[in-house]
């Protein structure tokens, strides 16, 4: 059984970011919008919460948009589950940081990509500096006035456009409230003849350019994957997919909703992929841009 799922709380987000899936695709209509139920998040405890180290509460859209968030968090601590989080803070309100906090998360990563309107925007489109500085700002007053343990992370994506304000989040991210940083490399979908988010230094880029112009992958591609064997996600509409890059469930599984979670796990599809993958990774096109 899995170890650790990322389950998915909404499937759209407010801002238009030109390297996620769900930015890419432009707004959804309202009629076409989900959420994560209860009682689909009921059945994955019942199911899986003996077995669970970990659950991931974000997939491809804006988590904080199910307002139901705090009561599937508050779920899982109480299946004594290690609950992470991931927002770009823009919805967080004074009441929404105390639900959140107060839920028991162990674990926010709040996501600002550069330490200006302009380089923020530049990724962030659709996006407030401001607004996600001052929900970030909420949540770490929350957490004092809880005198909670949750870990706040500020991540930043690193991109060209934000490269020159790297020195400067670092120096900043205590004092505006995160308690850690991480500087993450980012994922392009075209990469083959650069990109212009690209960082000017390859070192702090998933992708290497070769002698002929071109960029390549720098990991190299085996045939294994550790995740495929210790978990899966969970998207709104119950589908069980091999992966977080699975973004419009193409592999998926099987669905949850009427099915029990170990037999769509342990099921034939399941088991054809997983074999698929340890005989020739190369030809599954979602491997193609993972880091794992």
């Amino acid at each position: 059984m899995p170890e650790f799922l990322s389950v998915e709380p909404a499937d759209w987000c407010m801002l238009s970011c030109p390297e996620c899936p769900v930015g890419r695709r432009g707004q959804k209509s309202t009629n076409d919008r989900g959420l994560l139920g209860e009682e689909l998040m009921r059945k994955i405890l019942d199911e899986c919460a003996d077995y669970l180290h970990t659950i991931q509460f974000f997939f491809q859209g804006e988590p904080l948009l199910n307002r139901q968030l705090p009561l599937f968090i508050a779920m899982a601590k109480q299946k004594h589950i290690y609950t992470i989080v991931s927002t770009n803070a823009l919805l967080v309100t004074p009441e929404y940081a105390r639900a959140l906090i107060g839920s028991g998360v162990d674990r926010l990563i709040v996501s600002i990509d550069g330490f200006s309107r302009q380089s923020y925007s530049e990724y962030r489109v659709g996006g407030s500096f401001r607004k996600a500085l001052a929900g970030l700002r909420l949540l770490a007053e929350a957490k004092h006035q809880l005198k909670a343990k949750t870990k706040i992370e500020w991540q930043c994506l690193m991109l060209k456009s934000n490269q020159h304000e790297w020195q400067l989040i670092r120096d900043n991210y205590k004092r505006l409230g995160a308690d850690c940083l991480t500087l993450k490399t980012a994922q392009f979908y075209e990469f083959a003849h650069g990109n212009p988010l690209m960082p000017d230094n390859e070192r702090y880029s998933r992708y290497k350019q070769l002698a002929d112009g071109r960029f390549v992958r720098k990991k190299p591609y085996r045939n294994h994957c550790l995740r495929l064997w210790s978990g899966a996600v969970v998207d709104v509409k119950g589908n069980l997919l091999p992966c977080c890059f699975d973004k419009t469930a193409d592999y998926a599984f099987g669905n949850i909703c009427n099915e029990s979670i170990a037999g769509v796990w342990h099921s034939d599809k399941a088991e054809t992929f997983r074999r698929r993958l340890m005989l020739n990774r190369r030809e599954i096109d979602i491997c193609l841009n993972c880091t794992e």
